[in-house]
């Protein structure tokens, strides 16, 4: 293995990756916290802790999408970093290819407003999932975690019955 080859496929995948960003008035701790309050802007069944580093959440939605993963980081007013340990996709062809992806939070001030940079690495174009999960990241990110952190209240899907 190259090290500097790694790194560079690395950087390559991560540029790839589907990313999003979008500023707030509110403080980098408010938008941490939000991001952390998962329940709140992420539909689905969610198990487990979602704010705790080292802890384990698992994700579930319809019979369409599982997941679950581990909090790696966890700095306050910063970032947040989950990585997918195990997923199962039930509406594309390799059910796996969330797995060993990397669900990342970047928080930032810019000025008097805190900017919120959120990318799904290894979630890139060539996945038959890119459209689909960048269509939903986008509204789960831009519309439904955003009003959390600026309403205190997100818009996630309604529960199953």
């Amino acid at each position: 293995m190259n090290v500097a080859t790694d790194a560079k496929a690395e950087q390559t995948t991560k540029a790839k990756s589907f990313t999003t960003s979008f500023t707030v008035d509110q403080s980098p701790q408010e938008v941490f916290d939000a991001i952390n309050n998962v329940r709140g802007w992420w539909s689905g069944e969610i198990d487990g802790s979602t704010d705790k580093l080292g802890a384990d959440f698992s994700y579930r939605y319809k019979g369409l999408h599982r997941s679950a993963q581990k909090i790696t980081e966890l700095v306050p007013g910063k970032k947040v970093v989950w990585h997918v340990t195990e997923a199962r996709l039930n509406f594309v062809e390799d059910k796996t290819e969330w797995n060993d992806t990397e669900i990342v939070f970047e928080i930032a001030r810019k000025g008097d407003k805190t900017e919120l940079r959120f990318t799904h690495i290894g979630l890139v174009p060539a996945f038959e999932c890119y459209g689909n999960c960048s269509g939903a990241w986008g509204f789960y990110v831009n519309d439904s975690l955003r009003s959390l952190i600026t309403t205190g209240k997100g818009v996630p899907n309604e529960k199953e019955s």
